[in-house]
């Protein structure tokens, strides 16, 4: 008895129905249809054949790559370079499907080192268009010329390299053609696809001709600098100008010692940087541009302390790991990857943005030009992490808390810590500050106070000229301190400053107290403490998703250590039990699809430090100043001085920023000074 297929259908036009049609057979495909089915996964319109041909430009060690394009790319392309070349009798077998010189075993495609590797490239190339091979191997006495449609093989002029020329893209396949856009939209494509190539190799020298015209031109690059200058040569000098350098590695502390680490560098913009669209940011596996929701995760939630709402960081990123530990045959086009350990590269990338942001000192002394601090991105010598007390900074600027009749922040200070009148926590080892008058003494706050009041303090003994923030002058309307130091006037919004200041004392505060959980054994899950929750008096329930449901079953005890309770009420509804203390006044439903969306998708110990971090903003919001409240001039320059020895100081929680240098120059123009 026979297998009994299924009919197949077809689409009627006339009655709009579908109708069987006759049984087709098995039969196998031609090579040529093979090589045009996976044109369609690897040639999606000319930029794609752009980049797989740049591709084999770089792997066969080109230091000169030039790009010339007809129609946008339609018409030509041709892409000539200096590389090794290909041997006279290997040319017939470059246009084959699965041949390639770059893996030979499955090893070889396990540790996957170069940018090619598949072998179906240009197969693919030459079976939707009309494809020619010119190439000169290094040391052979002449070049030949392969025509891909022919195969015929013949003895030309040209110095070592190759010149592989495509024509008249999608010929064979019409209807891919009018899929196309216009000329200078393809064009676009095109110059963007070698753009990611010259981000990544600024080694090798790219020029882009269009129409005869020439259209980009990127030189190549030397020196310990060559980075920096093909980054401002291509994203413009602004975007290295308004970024901090990223290097950083992962130790083997918490790994095998047999295990290679990981390396992040590059450039990451600072948050005044960011865009309304993410059309800045690159990201690079072992030279490779990849688009990896794990690596855009990463960085953004680098971001989160310091730029909120919808704008978009801006950022070219390269990360380093073990070919053997990354995945790079996910798709044809190889913009795909995959990592064995996704968690530790997206810790690497985090922590290597959030570093790079962290200390403002030496970020303010850099974009200032100021010579007291170093400008090459290092932490200041001067600010030092305290390994009694970590994330606490141990600066030779005395920090010195505020005066203030503001209530105080009623937070637990069990790991050593002792709260100032407008909740910045000061933790025992501290420096002491030179006067007395600094801390507010015990009793009546009048007894230590002169005429007004307010306690007087001994002017610091480091020169005003080391300061980046400056020498406080005024305050203005109560809400900006404005402070002169040698590039001319700063101006700083003193909430959204001390908002900060609050801030990280409060994230600092909460790391202690883990350490102290840790050591004595009474951590919650995860070792990260528990946040306090609120039962609802009526539980708030809402329809969820199957996904969502099985998240809240599968993360119960996470749940409760961000101070959530989620249970399921029926079998496609659940029901909020419980939240936050701070966030009891929310809408309860969107902050429990909202971390169930999270914890389904990412880390839980990334949803939690999130949700945590949230929590502390808000406090921090309201233990800072607030506006029209009278500082005098000793509280200003404590103000000042802390913003220089806090991280992230140059944006509040919110992301706004937190100061402003205006120049003598631009002083100078508005007064028509020099005119």
């Amino acid at each position: 008895m026979g297998l009994n297929y299924p009919r197949t259908l077809k689409y009627n036009p006339v009655n709009a129905a579908l109708s069987p049609s006759p049984r087709r057979p098995i039969r196998e495909l031609p090579d040529e249809l093979i090589s045009q089915i996976a044109a369609g996964e690897v040639v999606e319109r000319p930029a794609s054949v752009v980049r797989e041909l740049v591709d084999n430009a770089l792997d066969a060690g080109a230091t000169q790559v030039t790009v010339r394009l007809l129609a946008g790319g339609v018409r030509l392309i041709s892409v000539e370079d200096d590389g090794a070349g290909i041997l006279r009798e290997e040319l017939p077998i470059a246009l084959k499907r699965h041949a390639t010189s770059k893996i030979s075993n499955l090893l070889d495609l396990e540790s996957v080192a170069t940018m090619g590797f598949r072998g179906e490239a240009l197969a693919a190339i030459n079976s939707i268009a009309d494809c020619a091979i010119l190439s000169r191997a290094t040391g052979q006495n002449s070049a030949y010329f392969l025509d891909g449609r022919t195969g015929e093989l013949k003895p030309v002029a040209r110095s070592a390299g190759t010149t592989v020329e495509v024509k008249e893209l999608f010929f064979s396949t019409p209807a891919r053609r009018k899929f196309l856009k216009t000329d200078a939209t393809e064009l676009a494509h095109c110059v963007e696809a070698v753009r990611r190539h010259a981000l990544a190799r600024p080694d090798v020298g790219f020029a882009i001709w269009h129409e005869g015209k020439l259209v980009e031109q990127w030189r190549k690059c030397d020196g310990d600098q060559a980075l920096d200058q093909r980054l401002a040569d291509v994203l413009g000098s602004d975007f290295v100008e308004r970024s901090v350098r990223v290097d950083y590695r992962t130790s083997n502390s918490h790994r095998l010692e047999s295990t290679p680490s990981v390396r992040v560098w590059g450039r990451a913009g600072i948050p005044d940087a960011a865009r309304s669209r993410a059309d800045q940011q690159f990201c690079y596996v072992n030279g490779r541009f990849v688009r990896d929701k794990v690596l855009t995760h990463a960085a953004r939630s680098a971001y989160e302390d310091v730029l909120h709402g919808h704008r978009q960081p801006v950022y070219a990123l390269y990360i380093e790991i073990d070919p053997t530990r990354v995945d790079v045959n996910v798709h044809p086009t190889k913009i795909e990857v995959r990592f064995r350990d996704s968690r530790e590269v997206h810790q690497a990338v985090r922590h290597a943005v959030e570093d790079a942001l962290a200390a403002p000192r030496a970020a303010l002394a850099a974009q200032m030009g100021l010579t007291s601090g170093p400008t090459d991105g290092t932490s200041n010598p001067d600010l030092t992490l305290n390994a009694a007390s970590p994330g606490i900074y141990a600066s030779n600027v005395p920090l010195a808390p505020m005066y203030s009749s503001q209530p105080a922040i009623n937070f637990e200070a069990a790991a050593g810590y002792r709260v100032s009148d407008v909740g910045l926590l000061w933790h025992k080892s501290d420096p002491v500050p030179p006067s007395s008058a600094w801390t507010r003494p015990p009793g009546n706050p009048a007894s230590a106070a002169h005429n007004d009041g307010r306690p007087q303090a001994e002017p610091a003994s480091q020169p005003a000229g080391d300061w980046p923030l400056g020498r406080a002058l005024a305050q203005l309307q109560g809400i900006y301190i404005l402070a002169e130091n040698t590039q001319g006037l700063i101006i700083v919004d003193m909430h959204a400053a001390h908002e900060r200041i609050v801030y990280e004392r409060l994230k600092a505060q909460l790391l202690v107290q883990h350490a102290v959980n840790e050591a004595s054994e009474v951590a919650a899950i995860g070792a990260v403490p528990r946040l306090v929750s609120q039962p609802l008096l009526i539980p708030v329930t809402f329809a969820a998703t199957p996904n969502e449901v099985a998240t809240a079953e599968a993360h119960a005890d996470t749940l409760r250590t961000l101070g959530l309770e989620i249970t399921p009420f029926s079998p496609k509804t659940l029901a909020v039990r419980a939240v936050p203390t701070t966030l009891a006044q929310g809408d309860a439903t969107e902050l429990a699809r909202g971390v169930l969306a999270e914890l389904s998708q990412h880390d839980a110990s990334t949803v939690i430090q999130r949700a945590q971090n949230e929590l502390l903003s808000t406090m921090a919001c309201h233990g800072a100043v607030r506006a029209n409240r009278r500082l005098t001039l000793e509280e200003m320059n404590a103000l000042l001085r802390q913003m220089e020895a806090t991280d992230r100081s140059d944006q509040c929680n919110h992301g706004r920023p937190t100061w402003r240098q205006v120049s003598i120059t631009d002083l100078d123009k508005l007064f028509l000074r020099g005119r």
